[in-house]
């Protein structure tokens, strides 16, 4: 197989990416600490549904590797690549491939539920959600739930994203750590066209996303 290094990852998919690990991290750590950093907890959570909203909508007017059209696929695909996962070297797939599609799906969902359910939630003592007002305690409380058990399932995603990661790096060699960083990724020659987003889009739908999120919690 013939490969070639091209750019794929435009930069805003790259630094969404790094930014919700960061901030995934620090909510984790801010929700534990409970007390006065539960205040920046809830920041966080903000600026998680901020890029939540972001990715999405990118997944549908940004680069061409960001769009979910370019990785989404149905399941003949998903097992066709199962079973060619067992193969050595690179698979010189450009962007995700049909089973790393429906992972970024799966942890999309699991990040907007996560940040969503936030926006209800109570610790039954001094603070809660900018929405707690519009449902009832019982409603609140069923939410604040969802929020707790919902980590757990977001934290089984992002292990097995993690062990994807490591499984391409020692077994395939291949690097997907470092295409995340860089933008750049061995793929099959000729390399597909990519056309990549303006950077003033990028911060159109960030304005966009970023005024929804204060318009929610400002209501």
């Amino acid at each position: 197989m013939n490969l070639e290094r091209v750019k794929i990852w435009d930069m805003p998919v790259r630094l969404t990416h790094w930014a919700l690990v960061v901030l995934i991290v620090f909510s984790w750590w801010s929700g534990e600490q409970g007390g006065l950093t539960l205040t920046w907890h809830i920041w966080s959570g903000y600026a998680i549904l901020t890029l939540a909203l972001f990715r999405i909508v990118w997944g549908f007017v940004g680069s061409t590797t960001a769009r979910f059209s370019s990785f989404v696929r149905g399941p003949r695909a998903v097992v066709s690549y199962v079973r060619s996962l067992g193969r050595r070297g690179a698979s010189g797939h450009p962007g995700h491939n049909a089973l790393g599609g429906w992972s970024v799906v799966l942890l999309l969902l699991a990040i907007a539920v996560q940040a969503g359910t936030g926006l209800f939630a109570n610790d039954d003592i001094m603070t809660e959600g900018p929405l707690v007002r519009y449902v009832s305690k019982d409603l609140s409380d069923l939410l604040t739930t969802v929020h707790h058990y919902n980590f757990w399932v977001l934290l089984t995603l992002a292990g097995a994203h993690i062990a994807a990661v490591l499984f391409y790096l020692l077994y395939k060699s291949e690097n997907l750590i470092a295409a995340m960083v860089t933008g750049m990724k061995a793929v099959t020659t000729p390399s597909p066209e990519v056309r990549f987003a303006g950077a003033l889009r990028a911060v159109i739908v960030l304005a966009l996303a970023a005024g929804a999120v204060y318009l929610i919690v400002r209501t």
